[in-house]
């Protein structure tokens, strides 16, 4: 396992004078090595846990084995695997400079994948180590009922790893080259790689046995959810409607950017959405539900979970998200920014901005982190108010911001926020008050 993890740092012959030097012969957290005894050093250091994660799957590699030629089998670096339904391939990349593999022009890319996986360990370990052989970073959940990934990296590798996911046996028939969704980006938009197991690819907090993804609503293209939606929107009042259109994302995703009269539940997290559906029952009845989220895979399991009461009288969900509608439809009914869990935070389609500054109520939806180190809220503050000094979520923040900084450092702060202490956890609709304004 530590030899191959050694392996996946090689700079390319080809790109070692163009990564900073001919003596340049690995690159591993940013750092370059020209002695064999400098990267062994470097590795064991500090990267005793990935090498611990790999070891089981360097183990299940049959040692008489020979090399087979790089790029064929399916083994890892060569070698085969025992079990045949993953393949342990990592590609060959011995014709790519260092350059093409870490260009800072690229992508990010957002996919997932529900289907039985025996070995969710193994799966894991050569995930891990096909994104540090293409030098991706970002985040991919991987657990018995599938994987779920967000990667960003050079073109050249971003399309690397759509070509081996799809030659990978366990996908096959499964996943498509059209449930990757892309858009401009790369491995800077995400502070470094973690892969791991859990036991949902999405945590909606329900064990996937008790509501599984194949009791899920049903799926509408992105051009037969834009008849849907252009249907609903053209009814005279959407409250008398027997539709509604569900956003089953978190308030702060909602609130940059939305489908034209949707019902954006006011949630913090997606693992809050059964008790939402659970306490808002009345409201589904009898209706239909058209859902939408970022990539589609939060509707999966929220339409399998919102199916399971036996209340509405159909639900459907949009296949590839709102990224796949954005593709086909940019100037469509959704409006405003596309919230992304990276350090992009939004990516855009149209001009329009539907949010506003939270101090001077400007029209602005850039996020930022707010300010006090203590909390991990979003918060949405222009330029102007920034300049002001006004970079926390709300007073309470700010306030305790300023006593922090003038004590000593180190010092273990409660998180004690304003905008969670008023959100109540799981809000109740009230159906008869409540108005879905179109044009909002």
């Amino acid at each position: 396992a530590f030899s191959l993890f050694v392996k996946a740092k090689e700079v390319p012959a080809a790109g070692r004078c163009a990564g900073g030097g001919g003596g340049v012969r690995w690159r591993c957290c940013r750092q370059a090595f020209e002695d064999l005894a400098g990267i062994h050093r470097h590795v064991a250091l500090q990267h005793g846990g990935d090498i611990g994660q790999q070891a089981g799957l360097a183990a299940e590699v049959s040692p008489s084995s020979g090399p087979a030629p790089a790029g064929n089998g399916d083994g890892l670096n060569g070698h085969s695997c025992s079990s045949p339904e993953i393949s342990c391939t990592l590609p060959d990349t011995s014709h790519l400079s260092y350059e093409d593999l870490t260009s800072k022009v690229g992508e990010v890319l957002l996919y997932y994948c529900y289907c039985e996986v025996k070995d969710p360990e193994k799966l894991s370990a050569w995930q891990k180590a096909l994104c540090q052989h293409l030098h991706l970073t970002g985040k991919v959940r991987v657990a018995s009922e599938g994987i779920n990934g967000t990667v960003g990296g050079s073109k050249v590798a971003t399309s690397l790893y759509i070509e081996v996911m799809l030659s990978q046996p366990l996908f096959k028939d499964i996943l498509g080259k059209e449930d990757f969704k892309s858009s401009a980006g790369g491995a800077h938009c995400f502070p470094d790689l973690r892969v791991g197991v859990f036991k949902e690819i999405v945590p909606m907090g329900i064990d996937p046995k008790i509501v599984s993804y194949k009791e899920t609503g049903i799926h509408l293209s992105p051009q037969e959810f834009h008849r849907e939606v252009e249907q609903y929107l053209s009814q005279a009042s959407q409250e008398q409607s027997d539709t509604i259109l569900l956003d089953c994302r978190n308030f702060y995703e909602s609130k940059i950017g939305h489908f034209q009269g949707c019902l954006a539940p006011d949630i913090r997290k997606f693992s809050y959405f059964p008790s939402y559906v659970d306490e808002n029952l009345e409201l589904f009845k009898d209706k239909r539900v058209l859902m939408y989220c970022t990539g589609g895979i939060r509707c999966e399991r929220g339409s399998a979970y919102l199916r399971s009461k036996a209340v509405c009288r159909e639900v459907y969900q949009l296949k590839g998200g709102i990224h796949k509608y954005l593709e086909e439809f940019p100037d469509g009914f959704y409006r405003g920014k596309l919230f992304v869990f990276d350090d992009r935070y939004a990516i855009c389609s149209n001009e329009d901005i539907i949010s506003a500054c939270r101090y001077c109520g400007t029209l602005w939806d850039q996020y930022k982190l707010c300010s006090s180190q203590h909390c991990r809220q979003l918060v949405l503050t222009c330029p102007s108010c920034r300049n002001k000094g006004l970079t926390a979520c709300c007073p309470v923040c700010q306030e305790k911001e300023l006593k922090v900084t003038s004590r000593a450092s180190g010092q273990i702060v409660k998180e004690e926020c304003e905008c969670t202490m008023r959100r109540p956890r799981v809000p109740i609709e009230h159906v008869l008050q409540r108005t879905l304004d179109a044009g909002k």
